[in-house]
Formats: structure tokens, sequence, C-alpha cells
């Protein structure tokens, strides 16, 4: 049978200005992550929020690895802080609802994979901090987002060759780079795997313990064509399915 992935929701909250599903909350998937993850000969199922008496416990009953996916900032309040501008306020709903997808997959031995929002979120469940906005916050940044070329914005990335990703990787390659927010102060239970060349912000993290397995990704590999001469997102799948297959 294959495997089952519980992906991470994203939200739309509820809007009365909006022009579809007034007023209602909606949860989705980018489809570039789902095709990813099928990609792999894998079958993507979404966690939806717990509801009527369940618990993300019963949905991680049901799955046998999680996806964190991208999408809306980190919320400061997550890391003991209060957001320096109110377009940083960030979705601590969502935040809540993924801490408790990380801390319980942990405990349920489930591997985490997380994509950029996904691996500042995992910083943040294990006691780290970010960035609420790098080029603000670090006058020696590159800019790490830009809006009208999106997932056509590069740069390289400096692996460490000792590392997992080093095994894949050698000692780096070219990415895409697609947020705003990134790590300021790295989890105690985190090592770090890449970093950005030019400005050392960290691209890339591992759990410590031997374990559990969590990997964060700050590139998006699901984005990756096949015209960009770009790290190869298959090693990275490859990688997280065969330590799902492994501890099923």
């Amino acid at each position: 049978m294959s495997l089952r992935i519980g992906v991470s929701a994203c939200f739309f909250h509820a809007d009365p200005k909006r022009p579809i599903f007034k007023g209602k909350t909606l949860v989705y998937a980018e489809a570039s992550m789902l095709q990813w993850v099928m990609s792999g000969g894998a079958i993507p199922v979404m966690i939806p929020p717990p509801y009527a008496g369940f618990a993300i416990k019963d949905f991680l009953a049901e799955v046998d690895g999680v996806l964190l996916q991208g999408g809306s900032d980190v919320s400061p309040t997550s890391y003991g802080e209060t957001p320096l501008k109110p377009e940083w306020n960030g979705d601590r709903v969502r935040d809540d609802y993924e801490k408790s997808i990380i801390e319980t997959a942990i405990e349920m031995d489930r591997p985490v994979l997380g994509i950029c929002r996904g691996l500042q979120i995992m910083n943040v469940a294990l006691g780290g901090s970010l960035y609420q906005d790098i080029r603000e916050q670090n006058s020696a940044s590159i800019v790490h987002r830009d809006w009208d070329i999106y997932d056509d914005l590069l740069h390289r990335v400096r692996i460490d060759p000792s590392s997992r990703l080093g095994a894949m990787y050698g000692e780096g390659g070219m990415i895409n780079s697609i947020h705003h927010q990134g790590i300021k102060d790295l989890s105690p239970q985190l090592s770090a795997e890449a970093w950005c060349v030019e400005d050392g912000i960290i691209e890339a993290v591992r759990l410590k313990s031997n374990k559990a397995y969590c990997l964060g990704i700050q590139w998006h590999p699901e984005f990756i064509r096949k015209d960009q001469n770009l790290l190869d997102p298959a090693p990275i799948l490859k990688e997280f399915l065969t330590e799902v297959s492994n501890r099923k």
C-alpha cells in the first residue's frame, strides 16, 4: 500500500468581503505541494483542524508521515514577541494548530518535513525565534522575497558537507527564495545544515535526536521547474519518504 502523508492545512479565515464562501473559513493545500508528494508515490491527506471531539493524534494515527506547507507568516506572539508592524501579525490560529501537529508527530514517531513556513514553525515549536522581517531586522541581509518575480528569485546556499543534506548535494547550489521571515535564534533541539551564502540566513534544519525525524527546508522544492538549474527536489522527498517507510 502507498504511504499516506498528512499535509497541514493553509487557512483562509472567515472574511465577509471575500467574493467566495463569504464569512466562511477555508482550509486548503497548494496544488504543487500535493503533486510533489504524489510524484514520490505517496498519497497526500489533509489534516483538518480538530473538531467534534477529534484530536490531532486521531488524524496522525491514520497517516504515516507529516508535511508542513508554506503560507502565512508565523505570529511573533508565538515566540514571545510583539508584532513590529500590523502586517506582521501572522496567523496565531494556524501556529497553534501546527505546533500541536509537530509535538504530536514527534511523540507518535511520525516523520515531519517542513517547507518554508514549515521550517519556521518547526523552529518556533521547538523553542527558537524568527526575524519578523529579515530585511528590517538584519541590515546585512539580501532580498529573500520579491513578489513580482516570486519563485524566480534565486540565491546560492552553502551546505554542511558532513550533514545528510551534504550527502545529497555536496557543498551547495542554487535554490528559490520566497520568504521575508527567517530563523533568528535556532532551537537548541535543531541543527542547521544549510545557509544563504550571501548573508548566513539558515536555510535548512534537522532535529538532533535520532529518536524522531524532523527536517525543515526554507526553499520550495515543490516549485522547482525543469528549466531551472536548481538543487534537484527529488532527493529531499526520497529521504523523507524512506524515513516514513522505515518507521511505518
